[in-house]
């Protein structure tokens, strides 16, 4: 099967940040789901970049997906959120799943113009497992399920022990049996990333839906999981800040009047809010520079294969954790800083420019930003790098 014919992943990403861009305010204040914005990713043929041309997708590499989600994030952070998110379902199945299972999904997934969603976090162990004829049963709950609404198919995780290896990844239709998808996602970031809560009551999980083998730790190559996902959210604090600078500036020209104390005749000729642009705009260099060595990094490790070693997985756990600190660091500054630049009548909410805060805030807190830091000092101080069978 070839490849269908497609526009160029930056011709798409252009043409849907034109139809993304004039309703992306209003969204973000309604909350729910973004079912007609979907739609367009869907039309767009961008959910297939990250799956092999001999299935029928257009087999980019990583650079490139991952900075289409810092692009995506400067007009619409919670459609660049699904739109990672996307990738990292595909990218679980084609680190996790055996070569049969990887052509059989990833085939219906091009011809369906599938949205995957997920029921992944390991944090929340509030599904119970019972094996039965054939697979097993799941019960109870699982949080923070970013992309379950509207999705044609759940990434499912559960455990059945307590060691990296007793993890279970499972595909499953999003409308099977039993589950339940909660429209209860009402926080003040990432307003329709549909991050809500799937339930689970007598949900058969067949032995042919679980991934594998090799399955999940079960060599360094499959632990890339983990980086995706930091790497995605590392985009998308750079998005912000990036969308919430630029959109600052464009007001500043535009709209906003000189303080009278400054003594100029336009606003971007007073030397206070240059040197405040000035800031900004160096702390995004220094942010973007080591998130693309992160990107350039990760492509490297991804092409190494199964000959990946577990210290070469370090040092990219390294490399990617420093990118995320610096880029979160930098979203949260810039994009509370940015008010400094248009003044009081720019907290009007019509505006939203309050919206690249909130969203960087939501995500900063839902992986800390410490713990990184963390693991890189103790890198620096002891040379050891980050457990790759654990969350580094």
């Amino acid at each position: 099967m070839t490849a269908p014919e497609h526009p160029s992943p930056s011709q798409a990403m252009a043409q849907l940040l034109r139809q993304l861009a004039p309703t992306a305010v209003a969204r973000d204040a309604a909350g729910g789901t973004a079912l007609a914005e979907r739609q367009l990713l869907r039309d767009s043929g961008l959910l297939t970049l990250a799956i092999p041309r001999e299935w029928g997708g257009q087999q980019r590499g990583w650079p490139e997906i991952l900075r289409l989600v810092r692009q995506l994030a400067q007009v619409d952070s919670s459609l660049a959120h699904l739109f990672g998110f996307q990738h990292l379902q595909v990218a679980t199945l084609l680190l996790f799943g055996a070569r049969a299972q990887q052509e059989k999904y990833l085939r219906a997934a091009v011809a369906g113009k599938w949205f995957w969603g997920n029921a992944v976090n390991a944090r929340d162990t509030r599904l119970s497992v019972q094996p039965t004829d054939g697979g097993y049963l799941l019960d109870g709950l699982k949080g923070f399920c970013s992309g379950a609404q509207d999705s044609d198919v759940l990434n499912v995780s559960f455990s059945l022990g307590p060691l990296p290896t007793d993890g279970r990844f499972a595909v499953i239709p999003t409308d099977r049996a039993g589950i339940t998808l909660h429209d209860d996602w009402d926080n003040m970031g990432q307003r329709q990333t549909d991050s809500g809560t799937v339930e689970f009551k007598q949900v058969l999980i067949r032995h042919d839906d679980i991934l594998g083998p090799p399955g999940v730790a079960s060599r360094p190559r499959a632990t890339l999981r983990n980086l995706i996902g930091q790497l995605v959210l590392t985009e998308i604090y750079l998005g912000n800040a990036l969308g919430a600078l630029q959109s600052a500036v464009d007001h500043a020209r535009e709209q906003v009047q000189p303080w009278p104390m400054a003594g100029v005749q336009h606003a971007v000729d007073d030397p206070l809010l240059q040197l405040q642009a000035g800031e900004q705009w160096i702390a995004l260099q220094a942010a973007t520079a080591l998130a693309d060595r992160a990107l350039d990094h990760f492509q490297q490790a991804w092409d190494a294969g199964e000959a990946l070693t577990e210290a070469q997985r370090g040092d990219l756990a390294i490399t990617v954790a420093a990118a995320r600190v610096q880029a979160g660091r930098t979203a949260l500054q810039v994009t509370s800083q940015i008010f400094e630049l248009i003044g009081a009548r720019a907290t009007a909410r019509k505006h939203g420019f309050d919206r690249y805060w909130r969203n960087v805030r939501v995500h900063t807190l839902h992986d800390p930003l410490e713990y990184r830091k963390k693991a890189v000092g103790q890198w620096v101080l002891t040379g050891q790098l980050p457990n790759p069978y654990g969350y580094g």
